[in-house]
Parts: structure tokens; sequence; C-alpha cells
């Protein structure tokens, strides 16, 4: 039901003209790109604090900000953001109270069979080469995993070395940026 509110929303805003001050070009005006977490209060609050308005900056977003595959949709995105759309520079910004944080992938897959997932699916993809203990994990804290995620990207054997990358912390409470690794 809520897919058919957001629908019929979209349709009166096209109708409207309401996409007009949106209008931007694919290339971030600042060049810059930023991998940070899917969490819901991120969503006006990391702009908002960054002072980012709509065509800044590249955003890509997932569970915890991490690079959990160094040959996966993360770095491709980066990649294809600093070859083809002209990104100098990474911002890796993890978030206080984070969701990921701690997260147990036993449990998780407890979870998937409460949902209804099988047991067959679940050693399918183990039988597959998925180590469900490394791809489901969470992390300690925050600052190490943004850490690691720098690390990983910066010594990625394609990404270039004139490219900037920081880490950083954002509160999710007041939008305070902390620096974990300096660009």
């Amino acid at each position: 039901m809520i897919i058919d509110e957001i629908l019929a929303y979209n349709r009166q805003f096209v109708a409207e003209k309401k996409y007009e001050p949106y209008r931007t070009s694919k290339y971030p005006n600042k060049k810059i790109a930023i991998l940070t977490c899917m969490d819901t209060r991120l969503v006006e609050l990391l702009p908002a604090a960054l002072g980012l308005r709509n065509g800044d900056v590249k955003i890509i977003k997932n569970a915890g900000g991490v690079v959990t595959n160094p040959f996966g949709s993360v770095i491709r995105s980066l990649l294809v953001a600093i070859i083809e759309l002209g990104v100098e520079e990474i911002m890796v910004i993890g978030h206080t109270d984070c969701g990921v944080q701690h997260i147990d992938s036993e449990q998780m897959i407890q979870h998937m069979k409460a949902r209804g997932i099988s047991q067959e699916s679940i050693d399918l993809m183990k039988y597959c080469g998925i180590d469900f203990q490394r791809w489901l994990a969470g992390f300690d804290t925050v600052e190490q995993s943004v850490t690691d995620t720098v690390d990983t990207i910066r010594n990625h054997p394609l990404m270039p070395k004139d490219v900037r990358i920081g880490g950083y912390v954002i509160d999710t409470e007041t939008g305070a940026l902390t620096t974990v690794c300096q660009a």
C-alpha cells in the first residue's frame, strides 16, 4: 500500500513540474563521492550537515557504509565516479548508533529462516562460496569500520593514487563530523 501512495505522489510531482529545482548534470559539482550508510536518519541530515545540494556529490549507500567485496558494487561505483564522472575525492562516512554494529551472522541466519528462507537456500549459498560469517558480519566500532573501509579503497589495485580518501563519523543527533582518517 505504501508503494501505491508513493506512485500516486510521483504522478502528481511530475504533473506539477516539482522536479524543476532539482535539475542538474550527472557530473558532481564538488567532484566528491561519499560512501555512507543507508540509515534513514542520514537521508536529509547528512547533506544538510555538510552543506550539500542536489548535484554536488555522488552518494553511495549500503548497510554500514562498508566495502564487503573488493570487486563488488561499491568499488565499481567509486571507480565509475572517478574515471567517468570526474570525482577527485572520497569521503567514507560512518555514523553513531549504527544498526550494523555488532550484527551476528548466525543470528541473522536464524532470522532469515524465521522469515521463510529455507536451509536448502542457505546451504546453496554456502556451497557457491558465500562466507556468511564475513558477508553478514557487523563490526565492533564505527571508527574501526571506517578505517578498514578507507584502507580497502586506498589499497585497491584499480584506485588511482591521486584520489584523496578520508574517513569520518557523523553524529546522528547533531550532524557533527569527526575525522577518523585524514584525506
